[in-house]
């Protein structure tokens, strides 16, 4: 019997692919220079770790608050819309850099970065489940890793950027410069969504003998357990993220300039490399395998960095980025709804868009 292959992406939706799958790379940006941001704030304004890592908690905070506000806004507008509003609420948090460098204020660049958060928000619940979408439904999975290897990519942007623009190596603050590049980019990025049209994507609820049948969220058994693995994830990556700099410099191995970069073409460029490998493996291998494979690998690897054995422990760090690049679509994969045909559909139905990303907010903070 001849196997059935399905293409990656449907003709007609390639355009749309790619205009989507930019966005993967402009949260990925916003996502990775807060690594640098955090290690930034400690030098320039004198601040502790602990109080730097408010950077974080005011950033996820902002996705947990505007999660399902987003969810709404895009059901009732429309993805377009909602891609072309959180855009503007990126580009402008992203200029608001400017006045802060100005006042130097540590509270009001947390503003910002709440602001920049908001608009991530609608980029990411819009674009996840409009790229599972793009394509044959026994695809999604892949497709969606192959777009978040771009979210990858601007993680190794992020920080090599923020790096060099805010490690001077001249004793100035340049604070704004990485953010003010990034707002005209986004801006012009908005603008360009705001001309185009894209295809809607319109979803149904489930029918049973005709009628309409309405599911709770917590009625999917496997809704809860994906919380969890968010958790897990969440834990992983963005505390081994932001204080990656840390210790680097810390333990003797190289300056923040310099660890900046390590950190885009090592660690996030493993974690680029392990997305793209991720679309390949879900074709072949179970999901919850890989996921299961991939947690053990990031336990054992952490154990190895606690136990401080300089450069064991420091493979072992770099390790963490590939182990964890697999998480969010196995785990997305992993929780996936099923229409009456059976077929896998994950962010199935409107009410359920942004309910992720609230947990995932919930998860970062």
């Amino acid at each position: 019997m001849e196997i059935q292959r399905h293409a990656l992406v449907k003709r007609d939706y390639l355009v749309p692919f790619v205009l989507v799958t930019s966005l993967f790379f402009l949260w990925g940006f916003a996502h990775a220079i807060l690594d640098v941001l955090n290690k930034h704030f400690q030098e320039v304004m004198d601040i502790t770790r602990t109080h730097s890592a408010m950077v974080q908690v005011m950033f996820y905070l902002g996705y947990f608050i505007m999660a399902i506000p987003a969810g709404l806004f895009i059901t009732k507008y429309g993805y377009r819309k909602g891609v072309v509003f959180g855009l503007l609420l990126y580009g402008i948090g992203s200029l608001m850099f400017i006045p802060g460098e100005y006042w130097m204020s540590f509270e009001f660049f947390l503003f910002s970065l709440f602001v920049i958060a908001c608009g991530l928000v609608f980029l990411e619940t819009a674009a996840n489940p409009y790229m599972t979408e793009l394509g044959d439904r026994e695809t999604a999975a892949s497709r969606l890793n192959l777009a978040q290897s771009f979210n990858g990519l601007g993680c190794i942007c992020g920080p090599l950027v923020g790096g060099l623009l805010l490690f001077s190596g001249k004793g100035e603050a340049n604070i704004s410069y990485p953010y003010m590049l990034m707002g005209v980019v986004v801006l012009a990025v908005g603008f360009i969504f705001s001309r185009i049209k894209l295809p809607e994507i319109v979803h149904v609820d489930d029918l049973a003998d005709g009628e309409t049948v309405k599911r709770s969220l917590w009625s999917h058994k496997l809704f809860l357990f994906g919380i969890v693995a968010l958790f897990s994830y969440e834990i992983a990556e963005i505390s081994i993220n932001s204080f990656f700099i840390n210790y680097v410099v810390d333990d003797g191995w190289m300056n923040a300039r310099d660890a900046a970069v390590v950190l885009s073409f090592g660690g996030l460029g493993l974690f680029m490399c392990g997305r793209f490998a991720g679309s390949w493996i879900m074709q072949r291998i179970r999901a919850e395998r890989v996921l299961l494979c991939c947690a053990l690998g990031t336990v054992m690897a952490t154990f190895l960095i606690v136990c401080n054995l300089g450069k064991i422990s420091l493979i072992a760090l770099f390790l963490v980025y590939h182990h964890v690049s697999h998480y969010f679509c196995h785990i997305f994969e992993g929780i996936g709804w099923k229409d009456q045909t059976g077929f896998f559909l994950p962010y199935d139905v409107s009410r359920r868009r942004g309910c992720w990303s609230c947990a995932d907010g919930l998860c970062g903070r």
